[in-house]
């Protein structure tokens, strides 16, 4: 994608930066002090400013110092007073509630006076940090105010997910967002892309010849991608009941794995050529017909149970969550990505909440030798397995086998294992640090393209829809185990089981 330069042939980064929702719990626990590890790796130009757009009535200074306090809380790196003094002179609070039409234009002005003073060329990143149903408000105000777009001058806009609730209402959304800004224009976010791992998926396949070489149904015999929590909805419980973990995680987070997984390599790195690819996986998923759905769909709901020693409560209980509420908290599936590279090959899918283990991880199991020769009688010789930990170790586990040299016949697992906690790397960047680069650099590679988002709803309706007219006996699994017994029973009629690595 081409990037706009300075007259020293670098990236511009120059830009005022605009939070709507600045005083909300996305831009305490991630932009802020995402921002603040920007300027403390030296990322930030000195023509930056951060406004804060917030409904509620601070000073700035008071706005500063809860600012501070967040950063000193959530940031991966300790508050160091030299890089905090930076980054408080940028920050700029302004109070205003963008319901109100006629307020855009006063923001327009301060923006302008901003710009003045910092010199940051004009460039604009509008970031919606705010609930959905403002985003279409925020935009059509951006619009009628003229800020949108800047002759001379780059804006961007991030929307942060749900990206609509179903298909239809995701095309209203994106066709009132074309309306104000182009298409490249727009940065539609999701964390997970931004996850270390999760970048690393590409260059591990395509950089690595022994992985490259057999990333086919020849060599492999299932995928299975895991994204599991122990934590409960907690105060999201209005939240949840309209989004369930379908439109929680499946839509975005795992279709989007799964096509980086699945994807052919690219014709070059260019951030259209990558999403292409990505999205030739989704056109490829198999047929979701009623028997599909019927035969390989799993919904759960956790009920009462344990957590690491302590009880908690069932999915109904708790907070703003209706006593019959037939909302999903889990999910598992088995799809078939039909493409030449990978016919016949399962992609066993899974995610739910108040599970046994917090961990989000892509297992490889790579197909069995025949049983011959040495072979033969080594009932317990364990498959080769792959395994990308997303989440919260980060790195590449392979397992494979090896002779027990305490025996004469017996062959063991030999596990090699590789961390990026390691001392010699220091912290990993957050994911909001690298999607916020990203953003001001003008890479939208780590973003979903419009027909990205079109092909995963398509997906996701018609299990949504499934979910919705099924009826299901919730609650179906106990909060601390793995999930419901008919999730075992999905792998364990193909004769294969959920790893845990």
């Amino acid at each position: 994608m081409k990037m706009d330069k300075n007259e020293n042939g670098d990236v511009d980064l120059s830009a005022i930066l605009v939070i709507f929702g600045g005083t909300g719990d996305l831009t305490h626990r991630k932009l802020m002090p995402a921002l603040y590890n920007l300027v403390l790796d030296q990322l930030l130009p000195d023509n930056f400013a951060i406004v804060s757009v917030g409904r509620r009535d601070k000073s700035e200074t008071e706005y500063k110092q809860d600012i501070y306090d967040s950063i000193n809380k959530f940031s991966r790196n300790k508050i160091d007073e030299t890089t905090w003094s930076k980054l408080q002179d940028m920050i700029h609070y302004y109070q205003f509630d963008f319901t109100n039409m006629d307020g855009f234009s006063e923001l327009k002005e301060y923006l302008e006076v901003l710009d003045g003073k910092v010199q940051s060329g004009g460039n604009r990143v509008f970031y919606l940090a705010v609930a959905p149903e403002y985003f279409e408000t925020i935009v059509q105000g951006l619009h009628t105010s003229d800020m949108a777009i800047k002759s001379g001058a780059w804006s961007r806009l991030i929307i942060e997910k749900p990206f609509g609730k179903d298909l239809k209402t995701a095309r209203k959304l994106n066709n009132k967002l074309i309306e104000v800004f182009p298409e490249n224009s727009i940065y539609r976010i999701d964390h997970y892309l931004g996850k270390e791992m999760i970048q690393n998926i590409m260059v591990l396949r395509f950089c690595n010849s022994i992985f490259e070489s057999i990333w086919n149904n020849k060599f492999i015999d299932n995928i299975q991608i895991s994204l599991t929590e122990k934590m409960g909805v907690g105060t999201r419980g209005g939240y949840y009941e309209s989004s369930g973990a379908m439109r929680d995680m499946i839509q975005n987070h795992i279709i989007q794995i799964l096509t980086l997984v699945a994807m052919e390599p690219p014709t070059n790195l260019k951030t259209d050529s990558i999403r292409t690819e990505k999205l030739k996986v989704l056109e490829a998923i198999e047929d979701i017909t009623p028997e599909f759905l019927k035969n390989n769909v799993v919904f759960g709901q956790y009920g009462t149970g344990v957590i690491d020693g302590n009880p908690v409560v069932g999915y109904r209980e708790e907070l703003n969550v209706p006593k019959d509420s037939a909302t999903e908290t889990f999910v598992a599936m088995k799809l078939h990505v039909n493409n030449f590279r990978w016919a016949g090959i399962p992609f066993y899918i899974r995610t739910g909440k108040r599970l046994g283990k917090s961990s989000a991880e892509i297992v490889v199991q790579f197909k069995d030798l025949p049983n011959i020769l040495y072979f033969k009688d080594q009932d317990m010789q364990e498959p080769n397995l792959l395994v990308l930990r997303i989440q919260p170790n980060v790195g590449v586990f392979f397992q494979f086998n090896t002779k027990d040299f305490n025996s004469h016949h017996d062959i063991v697992p030999t596990k090699m294992d590789t961390s990026y906690f390691s001392p010699t790397q220091g912290n990993t960047p957050e994911a909001y640090e690298r999607l916020i680069y990203d953003i001001l650099r003008g890479d939208a590679t780590l973003f979903s393209r419009w027909d990205e988002v079109e092909a995963a709803w398509t997906v996701a309706d018609h299990l949504i829809g499934y979910r919705e007219q099924k009826k299901s006996q919730f609650p179906n699994y106990d909060s601390g185990s793995m999930g419901p017994i008919r999730a075992f029973e999905l792998l364990a009629k193909d004769g294969r089981k959920w790893w845990h690595v």
